[in-house]
């Protein structure tokens, strides 16, 4: 039909059926519109057609989960075990340990207060490994014996014989399963005609709302027992029959009106080429009318049903509003989780959405930055350096547009009552572009010889030299939240590294984002690589956008840190958790100076990674007026004070005990201990500290030395305030973030930090075998200057053997 699509007819074709409010759709100008009909009784696909056609008026019942993120909103969800999920790969009986892996996955679900569908598939094979044994019992031992006779005999194992003989034993087995989870299950066998009987379709349609009204898992198969030849499971005067689980699956989503239908197959979902290929790609979101970008393979040994049938059953109920996801049910690495992880909108499988993205998917963004990444890591230095210097002179340019952007986010945050510390964090103001456009503008003073630095130059052999020399990481992707500043700082680092970057921002400052990324694409477009920095505005799955990066930095909360390092998997994570940092005060502190830095420490900003959380004091001041005047300070600054365990046994009366000595308080509030010396300080940093920031306030320098060389952190510090942990104070221009890992950069990373390294080797047809016994080549290991003053001449007369 030209110019529309009809959906709905497929669905409720059918002779006699009663229908209201059903769906079809039509395609006006590349554009999908939807609408919502009344339709009576109907003795022909004909007319039902013809109704369809000419309703065009009313508003269609739109899907309900139109992203993977909605899809943790669903309650009512039909699972399908397709055949490859189910059976073993000999076809011979169930994959027993996947089964019970599903069905723990259901019974979580259930008992989370989901109303839970299974339609599983099994009991083919199931009866088969049954009576496969029958016959072999049945067999003489001469026929026992003669293999061919034995081949033949199973080999005429009827379909339908093997699943009267197996649908008992397979429900036998989900009950056996879901009892361990004190969960009840009840068995439900279906054929077309309950479909298409509109009585038979009431009547199941009833039992299976009361069963899930008593918290019951109906379990669902087509009655296979009964069920006519493959070959006759066609569809017949307008009706469409259940020519496998798949279209049961739909169907029954559709009569339930179940918000997702997970289909379960031995693939990951659906692919652009054939799956196994090398070129194939996963689709990760499928569309309606993006049939012709699929490329399907075979059915399963053990199944009916194809990926192509999995298609159409997903469509049929697409239309109806249910969200469908396509998984693999078979991988071990999936196979525990993968019920919760599409329920929690994570990127399994393929996802099929009415709603199409606006702008290019995720995986585009990844594939442009990185590419103007290599072309902004090939660009000359001198215009590395161009490109900052631009966005400095950006944000004083622009300086109204951005701060209108920023005052309407925090209107919009203090009407929706978000917290007093995250406002602050997202506010704005002159004093703060400035200092960025300072920043960036000593990082590009810095900038100049960060890529292609050579940190290592030798000779190896006449000819033949070696360069260990910088080059970028690759693709960023840093996450951030209520902290725009963070935005023009982290674009700033990812050019003058020569890095591709994508940022996901918080939703709470969407417009100062969009007004800051606008200038640093602005400035990133002097050399036409405007796409190096993109913006990830869409609602994906952190851990989905974790593995298109090849180093992911989360900034904020400890709790958003967590959660990037839990959700990335095997890509790094740059970052700290939590900041948990101390001040000590030493016997031989001056008063003075402890008070100004326990004060800048804890009060300057309270909610900084780099605040301090803990105040240690040394015995010998706790009857002293130095402890009083310590307290005294902080009550002035209203910061509450939590005494830890042993000052609470030296007070009579004191405050309230501190709940837990590794605490991250983020606001004015800190812990509050005394320690005996030095070296129980060091010793009580290391078990509650998070190895961020401490610092050391005393004039004895031989205890000050202890405390710098024995404390284990990023940063540690002599009478000076914990706060200047930061890398703009550092004199890196600006930073990431502050790193608490041990390995690749640690503390605040700036510059350095997004670097990586590669070997270069120059030689004039040096082969290995030159330098074996006899070759008539010897290493020489001549260690090279590597500074500007061993120059490209010398590499050629190195390269050439001069």
């Amino acid at each position: 039909m030209q110019g529309a699509v009809m959906a709905g007819c497929l669905l409720w074709g059918y002779r006699g059926a009663s229908l209201a409010g059903k769906v079809c759709q039509r395609v006006s100008g590349g554009q999908i519109q939807c609408f919502v009909f009344s339709i009576g009784r109907f003795n022909s696909r004909s007319a039902l057609r013809s109704r369809l056609q000419s309703s065009w008026e009313v508003e269609r019942d739109v899907p309900r989960l139109l992203t993977r993120a909605d899809l943790r909103n669903a309650r009512r969800i039909v699972v399908k075990l397709g055949s490859a999920v189910v059976t073993r790969i000999d076809g011979c009986g169930l994959a027993l340990g996947r089964l019970a892996s599903i069905v723990e996955q259901i019974a979580e679900l259930q008992s989370q207060g989901r109303e839970m569908l299974l339609v599983t598939s099994g009991a083919v094979a199931f009866g088969r490994q049954r009576l496969r044994h029958e016959v072999l019992l049945s067999q003489s031992v001469r026929q026992a014996l003669h293999s061919t006779s034995l081949d033949s005999s199973l080999a005429l194992l009827e379909g339908r014989a093997c699943a009267a003989a197996g649908q008992s034993g397979l429900m036998a087995l989900y009950e056996a399963m879901f009892s361990q989870y004190s969960i009840c299950s009840a068995q439900i066998l279906v054929t077309n005609m309950d479909f298409n009987d509109e009585q038979k379709r009431r009547n199941l349609a009833g039992t299976l709302s009361e069963l899930l009204r008593m918290n019951i898992v109906p379990i669902v198969n087509a009655n296979d027992a009964v069920a006519p030849p493959d070959d006759a499971r066609r569809e017949q005067h307008g009706e469409i029959n259940i020519q496998d689980n798949d279209m049961l699956a739909a169907r029954l989503a559709v009569e339930m009106r179940a918000d997702l239908l997970l289909l379960l197959s031995n693939v990951d979902g659906l692919y652009d080429s054939p799956p196994g290929s090398v070129e194939a790609k996963l689709i990760h979101t499928f569309y309606p009318g993006d049939q012709d970008a699929v490329a399907f393979g075979g059915k399963s040994s053990v199944g009916l049903g194809g990926m192509e049938s999995k298609v159409k059953a997903a469509q049929l109920a697409l239309q109806s509003g249910t969200a469908v996801v396509i998984a693999n049910g078979t991988d071990p690495k999936l196979t525990g989780r993968v019920l919760a992880d599409v329920y929690a909108g994570k990127r399994v499988g393929t996802f099929f959405s009415h709603v199409k993205q606006q702008g290019p998917s995720v995986e585009e963004q990844a594939d442009t930055a990185r590419e103007a990444g290599r072309t902004l890591a090939s660009l000359q230095p001198e215009q590395r350096v161009e490109i900052l210097c631009r966005l400095a002179e950006l944000l004083t340019e622009r300086q109204e547009t951005i701060l209108s952007a920023n005052k309407q986010d925090m209107e919009q945050a203090r009407a929706s009552g978000l917290d007093t510390l995250l406002c602050d964090r997202l506010s704005l103001n002159p004093s703060k572009l400035s200092a960025l456009a300072v920043g960036l503008r000593q990082l590009a003073s810095s900038a100049g010889n960060a890529l292609g630095k050579a940190l290592k130059r030798t000779r190896l052999a006449s000819g033949l030299i070696l360069e260990h020399v910088t080059v970028p990481i690759g693709l960023l992707l840093v996450i951030f939240e209520s902290r725009p500043d963070c935005l023009p700082q982290v674009a700033g680092l990812a050019i003058a590294s020569g890095n591709g970057l994508l940022l996901k921002g918080g939703s709470e400052a969407k417009l100062s984002n969009a007004a800051l990324m606008a200038i640093v694409q602005e400035a990133l477009s002097l050399h036409d690589i405007s796409n190096a920095a993109q913006m990830v505005n869409s609602r994906e799955d952190v851990a989905a956008v974790c593995q298109l990066v090849d180093l992911a930095i989360p900034r904020g909360s400890s709790a958003l840190v967590r959660s990037v390092a839990k959700a990335a998997g095997t890509v790094p994570v740059l970052g700290h958790s939590e900041g948990i940092c101390h001040v000590y005060v030493d016997e031989h502190a001056c008063m003075n100076m402890a008070l100004k830095i326990v004060r800048d420490s804890k009060c300057d900003y309270p909610a900084a990674c780099n605040a301090m959380e803990s105040l240690l004091i040394h015995r010998s001041l706790l009857r002293s007026p130095s402890f009083e005047q310590l307290v005294d300070m902080l009550h002035s600054e209203n910061v509450q004070i939590r005494a830890g365990p042993r000052l609470s046994k030296e007070l009579a009366f004191g405050p309230t005990t501190a709940a837990n000595l590794r605490t991250e308080y983020g606001g004015l509030a800190c812990t509050l201990e005394v320690v005996d010396n030095v070296r129980a300080a060091v010793s009580h940093i290391h078990h509650y500290g998070s190895g961020h920031t401490d610092t050391i306030v005393t004039e004895d320098e031989p205890s000050a030395e202890y405390f710098l060389c024995h404390v284990d952190s990023a940063c540690v510090f002599w009478n000076a305030s914990t706060r200047f942990a930061d890398g703009y104070r550092f004199g890196l221009g600006a930073e990431v973030g502050v790193s608490t890992s041990r390995i690749h950069a640690r503390g605040p990373v700036g510059l350095e930090g997004l670097l990586s390294t590669k070997w270069v080797l120059r030689g004039s047809g040096h082969a290995a075998a030159d330098f074996s016994e006899g070759g008539g080549h010897q290493y020489t290991h001549e260690a090279l200057p590597t500074d500007n003053s061993w120059g490209v001449w010398e590499l050629e007369k190195a390269g050439k053997g001069v």
